[in-house]
């Protein structure tokens, strides 16, 4: 697992709660999208987990340039990020992880909850980038309609390519527009918008409970549990 020194170049607040840090290192930093790395502000003990956490890439891997994304906390971790400034430099090690996108996957749904959004958005601008013919579905669950990320991205990369389809739930709240739904990702809502389930490759990211619970609607719904990549982002 590489090392490596990258400098901030811009922050980007996505939602009131949720930012993306973008970085330039020396040299390109190749992975693949889905994967994540390992943001490191003590390289005295790369072992300090409440320092050192893993963040997935939220951008292509064809950019000059890489991106994580955060729902920042009161978590020590996350004041480090605040206090980043344009121009600073920090530590990454990776990339790591094997719930990665490969283009032989023609059909694919993801079901998301929160910030479990960011790989989706680095295997989505890939596919876009690259003009490749992937049919997608994402369901992507949320608090409020203030905490949907990228959702301006992902409404252009829809109305972009009709073969990317993106849509919404809230949980917290009404929604406000006729783009959401109400209430939780549910075996009645996959049903309803997964006609070819049978046919797709299901990707789950999020907090482990969350991750189960999709893994078992999939499951339930008539999904082959061979064709879930699941990830979970634990201690996030």
């Amino acid at each position: 697992m590489n090392t490596f020194s990258v400098i901030l170049t811009e922050r980007i607040k996505r939602t009131p709660s949720i930012e993306s840090f973008r970085f330039r290192a020396k040299e390109k930093i190749d992975f693949l999208p889905g994967q994540f790395v390992k943001v490191i502000f003590d390289d005295k003990d790369l072992q300090n987990k409440e320092l050192n956490k893993y963040l997935s890439f939220s951008s292509s891997p064809e950019k000059d340039y890489i991106e994580v994304t955060k729902r920042l906390s009161e978590s020590a971790f996350s004041a480090q990020l605040k206090t980043l400034k344009t121009g600073d430099s920090i530590l990454m090690q990776g990339p790591i992880g094997n719930c990665i996108y490969k283009e032989e996957y023609k059909k694919i749904g993801f079901l998301i909850g929160g910030i479990g959004i960011t790989p989706v958005i680095s295997i989505l601008e890939y596919i876009l980038e690259k003009k490749l013919d992937t049919d997608i579905i994402l369901v992507y669950s949320s608090r409020n309609n203030a905490e949907i990320a990228f959702k301006a991205e992902l409404n252009d990369w829809g109305k972009e390519n009709s073969k990317v389809q993106a849509l919404y739930t809230v949980t917290d709240c009404q929604p406000e527009d006729g783009t959401c739904m109400q209430g939780q990702i549910s075996k009645d809502l996959v049903g309803q918008k997964f006609k070819d389930l049978s046919e797709r490759k299901f990707f789950i990211y999020g907090p482990p409970v969350m991750v189960q619970a999709m893994k078992d609607l999939c499951v339930e719904s008539g999904c082959d549990e061979n064709e879930i990549i699941a990830e979970n982002f634990a201690g996030y």
